[in-house]
């Protein structure tokens, strides 16, 4: 075919496809052409060359055939997705192209991560959403309904996918669909909305798992199950050849699991910190196993915390084993060491992309069972939940299987299937054959040449085979005029001749004949061979899971028994008492300073105060952090714990613009704090690390007293509530479930010391002007704040240096009203210094800070009208100590709109 007929069949079979890239075999190599090989050239540094046909050039670049995976995978973890077209002969001869498969990031089953791999769907509804989560790589596949838009970027954010499919009512839903975008790094991809069907996705599901697998796991979600009906039918179409992996169907609720949303992950960094680096989070810290599907688990442990007490205390118990039994301990995580990712090499196998080296690791680690099972007999942990964790997935079948495999593979066999050498011998009469007759040819040949020497006394002769001359006698030039004449020569060289004989083009073709032969056999037989591991993929996934679960447990253990974490006592969610708390990430980097904290019915509110950089935010942080470990199943960092099981944590830790979407600071504060007032529940633990920060003094301070009403009163769920709003800790003395801590700090002729030790009661200080010193604030900026902080306190005047006016402009705090106050004869305005200087809208202003009995003594020297007659007479007869702050505030800014409107 020309080239112009390549290309043309190139560009024909990309309008064929949606994907972004073609790769098109043609021969010994994939082809990409026009617009895709630029793109090509440039993600993967390729050369780009050109190709001209008929007047027309088109770019080309290419990659050879087997090489194919890499660069696949490198385009793929891109963001691209490739559609592959191979090539076929027709029964004319022609040779032509068709797609087979269409590579996609949810679809790629080459991945080089260690993490899952989910490919997602969300579908809405009236009732909710349903959404599926399946990872082609392991077979795992999840469904779950969500009751709202929030609760399913949570699961997103939870899950981690790297392709989402929405389902067709979502893509008209530009505000759900934004949400969801925003919470995940997940390209969205769009497919046919008949996959999504109800009639079509419930009979996908129950083709794929059949119905008794339905009926017993309880899908009877019709969103959840058109979300799983949308993967299986884009997993079938996109050609990844694993449908057959997918044996396990699991539904999990939201009732099941600790709820955590999007925000809150982010915050107590689970995974990855605040700037997106694994190194720092939780799960860093805590990882200590040794394989991949081992990790895999302790991270979905980590953001799918459990509420069934029993199966943590199981997991506690565990645990408790293998920490305190040292020598054991180490044998088991030796033994797992040299286990390989079953659940990924089951996807391979039952898509046809099984290589013999992944069969042979296949059964290497089903040899790792039984040596798992030997490393726990007869030591402590015989009697742990250890024993019955190996106990479960079927022992003869994998030893079964494991022997079948040890007997078919040669322990060094070829990357490609095809060229033969993949067995041993006594696996297959004919192939022993094969081989038999293949060796007599092949020593022949080896022995060809000595024979040559002695039977017509050349020297320098030698036998050996290329590409281009097939085998060939080769023998020297000084005595090459003594060959016998039946040599044939067919190559001069420099200082040798090459010559074939009849028989030994006879032999080759021999040789040739039975090298084919063989290669097709093994292949079959090999082909054979895998379609029975595939067949099995539900018994490898099955032991794969038991290596990992013993994997992470180990982890736990290592990690406790490494860093003196302790047991934690779990009871109802009524109480938390931690005794010396520490943060668990903090503590492997610093010299910590453990806490204690203690929380109940009674005592379910603590306003935390202290002083900037003291420790509130840590201490809080580890709270949340400790109790989410006791559910994950895990030791904790303290000297001992008794945590109530919670249904959900929900954090509110500081907030960075998101102007792209169109949200300050103080929105996404607020959003932030609306999820959790509508989200928490009295069985809820609730870390807010300041409220109100973002805007004005009066409208911080009343949504921040306002919000501590509402946890204490309505939800009333356990809450840990750090503020620099002083005016916070009064609430100790009016709500009976609130109580303040605070930060101590020791300062002594000047110098302040961050004791980093939480006591009961309130600060009356932030420290602030200390912080900035720390922070390299310029000294003169510094001493300035401190002087003016002094005459604020003593409730001096301050001259406000560099006004230009030809008068000293002074001012003085009032705290009553929280106002810098403009002393007689300056026309400076008042300020809120809380704000940043200026004025709070809906603030007093133009003076009307000034104190009521100020205002009453102007009031004798001249007239009233009416209506500031009213406004003093309302103002007497109000009872300050029996007027809310947040209503006093209202009275006030009512006077002040009356005053100045008469003004």
């Amino acid at each position: 075919m020309t080239t112009q007929g390549i290309v043309g069949q190139f560009l024909s079979l990309k309008e064929e496809t949606d994907a972004d890239l073609l790769a098109m075999q043609c021969g010994d190599f994939y082809e990409f052409f026009a617009d895709d090989a630029e793109t090509v050239g440039r993600e993967l540094d390729l050369k780009v060359s050109q190709k001209s046909s008929h007047g027309s050039s088109y770019p080309m670049a290419g990659v050879p055939l087997n090489d194919l995976t890499p660069y696949l995978k490198a385009l793929v973890e891109r963001g691209y997705r490739v559609a592959v077209a191979d090539q076929y002969e027709t029964e004319s001869g022609d040779l032509r192209r068709q797609i087979t498969r269409v590579v996609t990031p949810g679809t790629l089953l080459e991945t080089s991560r260690d993490d899952a791999q989910f490919l997602a769907a969300v579908v809405t509804g009236d009732d909710g959403l349903g959404l599926a989560f399946a990872d082609i790589t392991t077979g795992q596949f999840l469904v779950t309904e969500a009751e709202s838009v929030a609760d399913a970027a949570a699961e997103l954010y939870r899950f981690a996918p790297v392709e989402v499919l929405p389902g067709p009512d979502l893509r008209t839903d530009d505000e759900a669909l934004s949400r969801l975008r925003e919470t995940t790094d997940a390209s969205f991809s769009l497919f046919s909305t008949e996959s999504f069907a109800p009639g079509r996705a419930r009979h996908a599901v129950r083709d794929q798992f059949g119905d008794a697998t339905v009926e017993s796991v309880g899908l009877d979600s019709e969103l959840a199950t058109r979300a799983a009906g949308g993967i299986l039918a884009y997993v079938e179409e996109t050609g990844a050849g694993v449908l057959r992996s997918m044996t396990r169907l699991q539904v999990y609720h939201a009732s099941d699991l600790l709820e955590l949303d999007a925000t809150t992950q982010r915050n107590l960094e689970l995974t990855e910190t605040m700037h997106g680096d694994r190194s720092g989070s939780l799960f860093d810290t805590i990882d200590h196993t040794v394989t991949s599907p081992g990790g895999r688990l302790l991270r979905e442990w980590l953001t799918r915390p459990r509420r069934d007490r029993d199966e943590l205390s199981r997991r506690l118990d565990a645990v408790q084993s293998l920490a305190s039994a040292a020598l054991a301990r180490e044998r088991v995580r030796e033994v797992l060491d040299g286990a390989y990712d079953l659940e990924r090499l089951a996807s391979r196998a039952a898509s046809g992309s099984a290589g013999a080296n992944d069969l042979l690791s296949v059964r290497d680690t089903l040899d790792v069972l039984p040596a798992l099972a030997d490393a726990i007999d007869g030591t402590e942990l015989a009697d742990s939940p250890l024993a019955e964790v190996v106990s479960r997935p079927d022992r003869d079948a994998a030893a079964s299987l494991q022997t079948e495999l040890a007997d078919a593979l040669a322990e060094d066999p070829p990357k490609t299937v095809t060229q033969g050498g993949l067995f041993q011998r006594g696996y297959d009469d004919e192939l022993d054959g094969l081989i038999e007759r293949h060796e007599s040819a092949k020593s022949w040949l080896d022995t060809l040449a000595d024979r040559e020497k002695r039977q017509h006394g050349l020297s320098h002769v030698t036998v050996d085979r290329n590409k281009t001359d097939g085998y060939y006698i080769q023998v020297g030039k000084s005595v090459a005029d003594q060959v016998p004449d039946y040599y044939r020569q067919i190559k001069t060289l420099k200082n040798s001749k090459r010559f074939v004989t009849e028989e030994l083009e006879e032999k080759e073709r021999e040789v040739l004949r039975l090298e084919e032969t063989r290669g097709d056999l093994e292949y079959d037989l090999f082909q054979d061979l895998r379609e029975r591991v595939a067949d099995r993929a539900e018994l490898l996934q099955n032991v794969g899971r038991t290596l990992a679960e013993v994997d992470a447990l180990a982890s736990l253990a290592t990690h406790a028994a490494g860093n003196g974490w302790t047991r934690p006592e779990l009871t109802d969610a009524g109480s938390l008492r931690i005794e010396a708390g520490r943060h668990p990430v903090v503590e492997t980097t610093t010299e910590f300073v453990p806490n204690d904290l203690h929380m109940d019915r009674e005592r379910g509110f603590l306003i935390v105060t202290g002083p900037n950089m003291s420790g509130k935010s840590t201490y809080m942080r580890q709270a949340a952090l400790i109790t989410l470990l006791a559910q994950v199943g895990s030791f904790v960092p303290a000297r001992s714990a008794t945590i109530g099981v919670v249904d959900g944590i929900y954090t509110r830790v500081g907030a960075l613009d998101e102007l792209a979407q169109g949200r300050s600071t103080f929105m996404v504060e607020m959003q932030e704090l609306s999820n959790i007032l509508h989200s928490a529940t009295e069985e809820s633990l609730v870390i807010l690390d300041e409220v109100g920060r973002g805007t004005a003094t009066y409208d911080g301070i009343s949504i921040a007293w306002a919000a501590t009403e509402y946890l204490h009163n309505e939800v009333r769920a356990k809450t840990l509530f750090a503020t620099h709003y002083h005016e916070l800790t009064t609430l100790a003395d009016h709500l009976d479930r609130v109580a303040n801590v605070h930060v101590a700090a020791d300062e002594r002729d000047g110098d302040v010391t961050f004791l980093r030790t939480v006591v009961d009661g309130p600060t009356d200080r932030s420290y602030g002007i200390h912080v900035a010193d720390l922070a390299g604030v310029p000294r003169p900026v510094v001493d300035r704040a401190g002087d003016v902080l002094d005459r604020l306190r003593d409730e001096k005047a301050i001259e406000a240096k560099g006004s230009g006016s030809s008068e000293p402009v002074q001012a003085v705090f009032d705290v009553g009203s929280g106002q810098m106050k403009v002393e007689s004869g300056s026309d400076s305005r008042n300020s809120d210094t809380r704000a940043g200087g200026s004025p709070e809208a809906g603030a007093p202003q133009n003076g009307s800070v000034e104190s009521a009995s100020e205002v009453v003594g102007e009031s004798a020297d001249r007239a009233i009208d009416a209506e500031t007659e009213a406004v003093l007479d309302e103002l007497q007869s109000t009872d300050v100590n029996a007027t809310s702050p947040i209503d006093l505030m209202a009275k006030v800014q009512a006077w002040q709109s009356k005053l100045e409107g008469e003004e």
